[in-house]
């Protein structure tokens, strides 16, 4: 096994942890925040929502069953980096095609392992979620890089749900069965033979019942797939796409979904405006920026979390019917409950910190959460939400 380079995460506040570096040897520049989930690391370094950050994943054992062309949830990677405590020298999986290091260097992000991921996360939970380097490879020295590491802007400010967007319109129409019975790359074989006689192929017989605008801030695969098994028609837009073009559209629009995404949803002032002329117009549904989105058309303020929420793991209580769920929730912003305005209500709560977990508008057939009930990776708890959006659309036919 040809050796592996030395790595090096440097912080902005100085702080320095060398490693071994793994995947592509080259230098990017983020935000570093935790992430506890036990798997899943494939769709969390695909989720556009990591766009800009630098990823730390708190399980200790990473890659054991590698990559597979299936479970992207995007068009690519957006992470800038991967931190791990041990990348896995051997993945073993039916599923797996290549392992974690030979995808990460084919998408040229670094990862940097054999790090002290324990102490790296108590330091970003004592001093909030930061700017930071990691360096795969001699090229650079330590003072060069605390010194790159000290320049780097906040999160604060940036409009990153732009940079991620699609760039035109597009239909999405594969929902959940057909990526379970998606073809691996390189095997002409579906699933295991025993999988293949268990499931259903519902794509062929369903009915299209409405048609969702979905605009995509960093929109992730298992939203659309979910709308579609709701029984949706989704045509997934640009960033900035014109209010105006939705509500004077000759194809009736049942109505808009707010997707994901990163960075600073504050200037994110095209979406808002947008959001703000269709806000009463259509039923709307958003998710994690998506509903920080929605609540700035509203009039809320947002503001930033100390280290974010990020994982497979979070609780968050439903307020009316005092249910707990365990959410899936990546977002380093909040709403501010002080600035919402008298005739939206927060409907749920985040149980670690009170922070708004999502609201309902009691007029204007508009609702969001602040996590992802599509999970994807993390659990199903919140999948009702999807039917919240098509009772909220037929209730409008």
């Amino acid at each position: 096994m040809k050796k592996r380079k030395t790595a090096y995460l440097v912080l902005q506040d100085g702080t320095v942890f060398e490693g071994i570096g793994f995947g592509y040897s080259t230098l990017k520049t983020g935000e570093v925040v935790f992430n506890t989930s036990l798997t899943g690391y494939q769709e969390i370094l695909t989720d556009p929502s990591y766009a800009g950050q630098i990823v730390v994943m708190t399980y200790p054992h990473i890659g054991n069953y590698g990559v597979n062309s299936l479970d992207t949830e995007s068009r690519q990677v957006f992470a800038s980096g991967f931190v791990v405590r041990e990348d896995s020298a051997i993945f073993s999986n039916y599923r797996a095609q290549q392992s974690l290091h030979d995808y990460l260097k084919e998408a040229k992000i670094p990862g940097i392992a054999d790090i002290d991921t324990r102490a790296l996360v108590r330091h970003i939970r004592d001093h909030g979620a930061m700017p930071a380097v990691l360096s795969v490879g001699d090229k650079y020295t330590i003072a060069q890089l605390k010194k790159k590491a000290k320049s780097l802007p906040s999160m604060n400010g940036q409009n990153l749900a732009k940079e991620v967007s699609c760039k035109k319109p597009y239909t999405f129409k594969k929902g959940s069965e057909s990526f379970i019975k998606g073809k691996r790359l390189g095997d002409s074989a579906t699933l295991r033979q025993g999988e293949k006689k268990s499931r259903t192929t519902h794509d062929a017989r369903r009915t299209t019942k409405y048609n969702v605008i979905a605009y995509d801030f960093g929109v992730k695969q298992n939203i659309l797939r979910l709308l579609v098994d709701q029984g949706c028609e989704v045509t997934v837009v640009p960033y900035d796409y014109d209010a105006d073009k939705i509500l004077n559209s000759k194809k009736k629009i049942d109505g808009v979904f707010l997707s994901n995404g990163p960075g600073d949803p504050a200037p994110c002032e095209e979406a808002v405006a947008n959001v703000k002329k269709l806000l009463g117009k259509k039923p709307m549904f958003g998710i994690c920026l998506g509903h920080q989105i929605m609540s700035l058309a509203l009039g809320a303020k947002t503001y930033k979390l100390k280290f974010g929420h990020h994982g497979g793991n979070q609780p968050v209580k439903e307020l009316k019917s005092k249910k707990v769920e365990i959410t899936s929730q990546n977002h380093g912003f909040a709403v501010d409950p002080k600035t919402l305005p008298k005739d939206v209500e927060v409907t749920h709560l985040h149980l670690n910190d009170d922070t708004v977990s999502g609201i309902s508008h009691k007029k204007l057939q508009a609702f969001s959460v602040q996590y992802h009930p599509e999970a994807s990776p993390g659990p199903h708890d919140s999948k009702y939400l999807f039917k919240r959006f098509i009772e909220l659309m037929e209730t409008n036919k």
